[in-house]
């Protein structure tokens, strides 16, 4: 006899990292997935068991939708938390940031202890929790928090209440601290860093990008879409114990990248005529966003725990361009 599927929610499924990771459980029948979003998330094409999936469309916000959410997934394996206001959204709508990336998070996290305690759940968290004053090398685990805007300050505010619960055993809890994932796919997103993929995605289907400074020796901590997917898988199994009790975040690995070696990457997988579509002009207040967040951390913790990263910023441009020809 086959073993009972696993279920598993991903919030924000119409977004981006919740389609990559369901295209990944969606080619093994280990998994039915039950996908939710403010906007009625699309089952991903091609994979092998698109039966396996559900579509919920609902407001994670309304807790009769919750409660619809939770009842539809018995019995719940885990629960991958990406739904959330992204940066510079969040910088420009505190109220609307406390509502979704705060009070939504933690109404959720209140009613999965009630109906499936100590399940699995997978937190997106983000390295924007990060702020000056910064170390002059990588950030490393020793490192406290000191965000400098709002999403990374309602991120760690998250984090810590995930900690608690998992420490007092009410849920069994991971939390991501996401790098900026280039290049995206898409359309350009609200985020601060969302330039860092549209400077490859959009010269490469002949459209203009803005780059909101000019300081080409400006450095990124990165990781790819493929290597983001296969850690996701990586944490869903992942031996709890291998975190503190009460410290549960990871800081997920990336390279640091500058936008010099993303222009050069562009040039060489996508041709030197697609630079012209690059322009480079001062926004300060992103610019003071993408500088208050760290340009590199540490890799020793995520690289014990079994997780992998990226070669090079030549790589990450070559898996996006060698997926334009597939």
């Amino acid at each position: 006899m086959p073993p009972i599927p696993k279920n598993i929610i991903i919030t924000g499924a119409g977004g981006f990292i919740g389609p990559l990771l369901a295209a990944r459980l969606l080619n093994d029948p280990e998994y039915k997935l039950i996908l939710t979003d403010l906007v009625e998330p699309a089952v991903p094409a091609g994979v092998k068991y698109p039966e396996n999936a559900t579509v919920m469309k609902g407001d994670i916000c309304d807790p009769a939708f919750v409660s619809s959410l939770l009842e539809a997934a018995k019995p719940l394996s885990a629960i991958f938390i990406f739904h959330g206001i992204m940066s510079a959204g969040s910088e420009a709508n505190w109220d609307l940031s406390l509502r979704v990336n705060v009070n939504s998070v933690r109404d959720l996290l209140i009613a999965l202890k009630t109906t499936y305690p100590g399940v699995r759940v997978i937190y997106s968290s983000s390295q924007a929790v990060y702020g000056q004053p910064l170390p002059a090398g990588p950030i490393t685990d020793a490192v406290t928090p000191t965000p400098e805007g709002t999403y990374g300050a309602h991120k760690l505010l998250t984090e810590a209440f995930i900690n608690d619960m998992h420490r007092r055993g009410y849920i069994d809890a991971f939390s991501l601290r996401f790098p900026t994932v280039s290049v995206r796919p898409g359309r350009p997103t609200s985020a601060a860093s969302s330039f860092l993929s549209g400077m490859i995605r959009e010269p490469m289907a002949g459209e203009t990008c803005v780059i909101p400074l000019k300081d080409r020796s400006f450095k990124s901590f990165l990781t790819s879409p493929g290597t983001l997917q296969e850690n996701l898988v990586r944490v869903l199994s992942m031996d709890s114990e291998k975190l503190p009790r009460h410290i549960r975040h990871i800081n997920m690995p990336g390279i640091s990248v500058s936008i010099q070696e993303l222009m050069d990457a562009l040039a060489k997988h996508g041709g030197q005529d697609r630079l012209k579509y690059l322009r480079e002009e001062n926004d300060p207040e992103l610019e003071r966003i993408l500088r208050s967040w760290a340009p590199e951390l540490d890799t020793s913790t995520p690289l014990k725990l079994g997780l992998i990263q990226d070669e090079s910023a030549d790589a990450l441009v070559k898996q996006y361009t060698d997926a334009l020809k597939a």
